[in-house]
């Protein structure tokens, strides 16, 4: 079964449109959204939460449209991390476990401080007060605190030190060990999408380029180092991009539309992100 399932979905603005986004997001799976700035990886992420309208396609959360009047108290096993945590800014970590409690029907308020202390998070200190990385991590403590079965996390992750961003990382791979429980979280920081998830959807100017597992990703393609004169020895059609050096072109190939006799430099995800952007530009 599909946490999510998204078909034709569009959204139009002025000067942006999502195009045709549709994707399933498998039960149990840790989904990576990528893309640059202003791709469409908040817009999806609004639409799936229905805080904004779609102007055209269908998106199911758990089997229920999302457009369902019973899409309202299936909220209650979604928790969202927003690119912005907005609270009241006189509002300190206790007030908002006070309000929490009587907002979601399963809140654990003993799950709640233990995130707050876990993540270094002060008691008392207001809101206004917080850093953008301290505003990320009350909002991830309020996510994971009532019984989620489904992460939807909007840059979760920026603003947060190396070793907290990486303690974070590893929470979220530890909510997934149960079965039924899933995240879909977006980020321009690929090396923390590499770590943990299965499964990478890679969004460009608003249309989705692929959505495929980490690992077959990466055993797809090679980076090879050649001479310039050399370039026209590779088929054109095996050419995801190039990035020409004062003395040598780097390619990134169709692994299997290549000779073997190539030689595969070391590459990451964010390179074949990087080389794919380039070629649908």
């Amino acid at each position: 079964m599909n946490a999510i399932e998204i078909n034709g979905l569009t959204k139009c603005y002025e000067d942006f449109k999502l195009d045709d986004i549709t994707m399933n997001i498998p039960m149990g799976s840790i989904v990576g959204l990528v893309g640059e700035n202003g791709a469409g990886k908040t817009t999806t992420i609004n639409l799936i939460m229905d805080s904004v309208s779609r102007d055209a396609g269908v998106v199911k959360v758990f089997g229920i449209d999302n457009k369902d009047c019973r899409f309202t108290s299936l909220k209650n096993d979604i928790g969202v991390v927003l690119d912005e945590a907005y609270y009241p800014e006189i509002l300190n970590a206790k007030d908002v476990n006070s309000i929490m409690k009587y907002t979601y029907i399963n809140w654990d308020e003993k799950t709640y401080f233990e995130y707050i202390k876990k993540l270094n998070m002060p008691l008392n200190k207001k809101f206004k007060d917080y850093s953008r990385g301290m505003k990320m991590k009350l909002a991830i403590s309020v996510a994971m605190s009532h019984e989620a079965k489904l992460l939807i996390l909007d840059e979760a992750t920026s603003g947060l030190d190396p070793m907290v961003r990486d303690e974070v990382l590893q929470t979220f791979n530890e909510f997934t060990r149960e079965e039924d429980k899933t995240v879909l979280l977006s980020s321009h920081i690929v090396s923390d999408l590499e770590k943990i998830c299965d499964y990478i959807a890679f969004i460009h100017r608003g249309k989705l380029v692929f959505m495929e597992e980490k690992d077959v990703i990466l055993n797809k393609f090679s980076l090879i180092n050649i001479s310039k004169d050399s370039v026209s020895d590779i088929p054109k059609e095996a050419i995801v991009g190039l990035k020409e050096n004062k003395y040598s072109t780097e390619i990134l190939v169709r692994k299997e539309m290549v000779n073997k006799g190539f030689k595969s430099e070391h590459f990451s995800l964010e390179d074949v992100i990087l080389f794919m952007a380039k070629e649908v530009n």
